[in-house]
Order: structure tokens, then sequence, then C-alpha cells
């Protein structure tokens, strides 16, 4: 199990990608959160096989067709195993 961390900024806001980002999640099989941030940038954690968040982190670097992805930052982070589904949070 493996956590991953990121961060996507470009035109990620009003563009649908939190649902994007959920629908993509449940397809793969990965646990945690998507939000929007006062920045314009949309921020998520993935939990999972590390396949799994690898595939995650390449989904958000293309987004849904409306947006567009100028950064992907991502880290590894220590997995907690606290999540039981995949959630958009708000701010």
């Amino acid at each position: 199990m493996r956590r991953g961390h990121v961060f996507i900024e470009g035109k990620v806001q009003n563009v649908g990608f939190r649902h994007f980002t959920k629908i993509n999640a449940q397809e793969v099989g990965v646990h945690g959160w998507v939000k929007n941030l006062p920045d314009g940038r949309v921020e998520a954690v993935f939990e999972g096989p590390e396949d799994h968040v690898d595939e995650m982190v390449a989904r958000c670097e293309e987004g849904p067709g409306s947006s567009r992805v100028d950064v992907v930052d991502f880290e590894w982070e220590e997995a907690t195993g606290e999540f039981d589904s995949f959630q958009v949070k708000h701010f």
C-alpha cells in the first residue's frame, strides 16, 4: 500500500477535474480525496497499490478534455489506510 500526494496546476477548476478524478480513482481502485484550493490548484491524495497510484498520477497529468494541466507536483508519503472510498472534498 502506497500513498501519493499531488498538487495540479493549470486550468483545473470549473472544468470537471474533481469529478474526473473521482471517477478515475474508482475505476483504478484507489482511495483518498480530491479538492479545489483557493489559489486555483487541485490537491489530491491517493492510497492503494503503487502501480495504481502511478496510474492516477498519469491520469491527472492528462486531466479531463476541458482542462489544461501545466504542472503536477507529486510526492510519496506514508500510507495510513484511513480511507475506505474516494471522496470529493470542499474547501
